[in-house]
This record gives structure tokens, C-alpha cells and sequence, in this order.
């Protein structure tokens, strides 16, 4: 899959029956796109089962996945489960992906919901709206991405040339289950809540590193039925995002 051509269109924050960009919808009702850019905007959210403020980001990513030229992930972090709720999604590697947005962010802490935009900029907690606008403002910045492209074989990527960050750049494999999860919380802060979670990230297994050269990289082949994989190349030092493709 090419990722040329991502388009984020303007109706990011419009109610959730509308389809952004459908054919089947009459010209004037069709949401304007005011850019289109040759990289999607990654949204990252970090949430928890047990973590009472989380739920209203889970709704906000949720109709953030739906956008033409967003990819949406969810990660279950592990550190609410003392309240007596063990996340049902979470895995130790997920916070740690988190901390490491801590480091690059300059942040005292890390805390849930939080949301990451391409891996530069975050916001603690999220409402539908002030995340659109915030993806409305990444998909303005100009950016030029290597070329991500998936072999016809399937097990296989290539990321093309480009310019490298300092440091370096790695490529990573995100493996989630598409669409919506429900899990009803039995204990803690969110006891009795049907808790939705979309995109729900499963596993992150890094492929190698990436110079600036054109290189080939092997997918993970422990993807169970039904799952979906997102490629990224990510800067080293600081964690910018600099494409993504979905297989």
C-alpha cells in the first residue's frame, strides 16, 4: 500500500453519522479538504480501563479513526491497575513506549488519556473537537516522507530514501485489531462501565534501523487473523513520526 495522497478533510469535528469524503453524499454536503499531504497523521493514545477521565478520549480517537489521512492506535498502559481493575489490553512495553514520549516531550510525567500526534506534540485528555483541531493543525505542517511501500508477497516493506533525522531513524511494526473492543470493567474507578476502545494495539516489534538509504525490512509474522499492521519510520532522538503506511 502507497500512502501517497493521505487527505485530511475539514469535517474532523462534524457528528459521527457523516462520512467524511463518501461518494454517496450530495456535493454540498461533502466536507471541504483544506490539505492533502503525502503522510498520514499518526494519533497515539494512551488510556487505561481502570482510569476514570479515560473513557471521553477513547470517544474522541474513535471518531479521530474514522478521518480520511488518520491512523489511530490504542495503547493499554498497565499502571491504574493497583486501583483493582488489571487492564485487559495493557502490556508492560506500551508504558515504556509511553515514557519514552516523556523524554522526547519534556514532560515531568506521564499520565492517561494522553494523546500523541506524530510524535511531536501531545495533549492530556482529549474532547472530540480539540482533537480535531489539533489533527487539523498537524496535517497543515509540510512535511517529506520517505516512501513507505508493502510487497505484493505481504511479508515484506520497503522504506525509501530520504533525509534522516540526527540521530537516525528506526522502523517499527504495530500490529492492532481494527475497529472497536468493548470490555465491561468489573472493579475500580470505571466499576459496572461498558468501556470502548477502537484500534487496539496488541504488539510493537522494531524492524530495524533506517539512515536515509532505501532499505527493505521482514514484517512480524505473528499476526493473528483479523489483525492489521501499521509501519512506521520514527526518529530516534526525538520520536518525530515520519510516515506510517497501514497493510
Amino acid at each position: 500500500m502507497n500512502v501517497r495522497g493521505w487527505i485530511i478533510a475539514a469535517g474532523l469535528a462534524l457528528a459521527g453519522g457523516m462520512a467524511a469524503g463518501s461518494s454517496a453524499q450530495p456535493a454540498a454536503s461533502a466536507p471541504r479538504v483544506v490539505v492533502a499531504r503525502d503522510a498520514p497523521v499518526v494519533v497515539e493514545l494512551f488510556t487505561a480501563q481502570g482510569c476514570a477521565g479515560c473513557p471521553e478520549a477513547n470517544r474522541a480517537v474513535e471518531q479521530a479513526a474514522e478521518t480520511p489521512g488518520v491512523i489511530a492506535l490504542t495503547y493499554g498502559v498497565d499502571y491504574w491497575d493497583y486501583l483493582g481493575w488489571p487492564d485487559t489490553f495493557a502490556r508492560p512495553e506500551f508504558a515504556e513506549r509511553q515514557r519514552a514520549y516523556r523524554h522526547s516531550l519534556k514532560l515531568r510525567a506521564v499520565s492517561t488519556p494522553q494523546v500523541v500526534l506524530d510524535g511531536r506534540r501531545q495533549m492530556s485528555g482529549a474532547r472530540a473537537s480539540e482533537l480535531a483541531s489539533a489533527i487539523r493543525e498537524e496535517a497543515e505542517r509540510p512535511v517529506f516522507p520517505p516512501q513507505i511501500e508493502f510487497r505484493a508477497t505481504g511479508d515484506r516493506v520497503g522504506v525509501g530514501s530520504g533525509r534522516a533525522p540526527r540521530g537516525g531513524a528506526e522502523v517499527v511494526a504495530v500490529i492492532y485489531r481494527p475497529g472497536a473492543q468493548v470490555v465491561t470493567v468489573e472493579n475500580g474507578d470505571n466499576r459496572g462501565q461498558a468501556v470502548r476502545h477502537v484500534n487496539v494495539v496488541r504488539d510493537v516489534v522494531r524492524l530495524g534501523d533506517w539512515s536515509g538509504r532505501s532499505a527493505l525490512f521482514t514484517l512480524p509474522a505473528s499476526r493473528q487473523p483479523g489483525e492489521a499492521l501499521a509501519v512506521m519510520v520514527q526518529s530516534k532522538a526525538d520520536r518525530r513520526i515520519l510516515n506510517a503506511a497501514i497493510q
